[in-house]
């Protein structure tokens, strides 16, 4: 009999965890191994247990999602990460496929979806919702958008995204650079350019163009 699924659950609502995890663990081919409901301990979960699949929402306190995938890939980069979001604005997905993700699902998608995207993803191969499937292209160059996104959200680097919703989320700059492993000062750098790009002055609107675009908690 083949070894089944490992599988690392990640996500910041109880009950969500609970119901997703009782409907994997009654899959005769997965097992889910460790839940963790932060990044931080996604990523602690992780190095323990090496799992095939981590299966982690988009949106969630302490470390940047796309940070632990990148942290987790450079370690292990046999584990396969797969998102589940509310949200499917192109940023997200830019993002989602710049670190490697190998599915993204919308929180609409029925259980079964999950389970088609999991053995997709183990198998080899990878698996979006239709939703995000619309917005991207599959060819010889690799997994992309469609076509760029003109936003201002797409002028920030990676790391100005990151600061960005941590301090729409109300960290403090201090709080953002240990997060992030940086120094205050270059917090302040990406802050600097966060409001020069974005043409925002105050945190107060910085905070409002977060939400409005996705990327901070409402």
């Amino acid at each position: 009999m083949n070894k089944p699924i490992s599988i690392l659950l990640v996500d910041d609502h109880t009950l969500m965890r609970r119901m997703l995890g009782d409907r994997l663990a009654s899959e005769p081919d997965m097992q889910v191994v460790a839940t963790a409901d932060n990044a931080d301990t996604a990523v602690a979960e992780a190095i323990r247990h090496r799992p095939d699949i981590v299966l982690m929402d988009i949106d969630m306190t302490g470390l940047s999602c796309f940070q632990v995938a990148r942290t987790m890939h450079r370690q292990y980069p046999e584990t396969c990460i797969i998102y589940l979001s509310a949200f499917f604005n192109d940023c997200y997905i830019e993002q989602a496929l710049a670190v490697g993700a190998a599915g993204y699902l919308t929180k609409s998608e029925p259980p079964e979806a999950v389970m088609s995207a999991i053995r997709a993803v183990a198998a080899g191969g990878s698996y979006f919702s239709p939703e995000v499937q619309s917005r991207i292209v599959v060819d010889s160059h690799g997994t992309r958008l469609m076509e760029p996104n003109r936003s201002r959200a797409s002028t920030l680097s990676n790391r100005e995204l990151e600061v960005l919703r941590y301090l729409a989320n109300g960290m403090s700059k201090k709080e953002v650079a240990q997060t992030m492993h940086i120094s205050v000062k270059t917090v302040e750098r990406h802050c600097c350019n966060l409001m020069e790009k974005l043409d925002i002055h105050d945190r107060v609107e910085l905070t409002r163009f977060a939400i409005r675009e996705g990327f901070a908690q409402a």
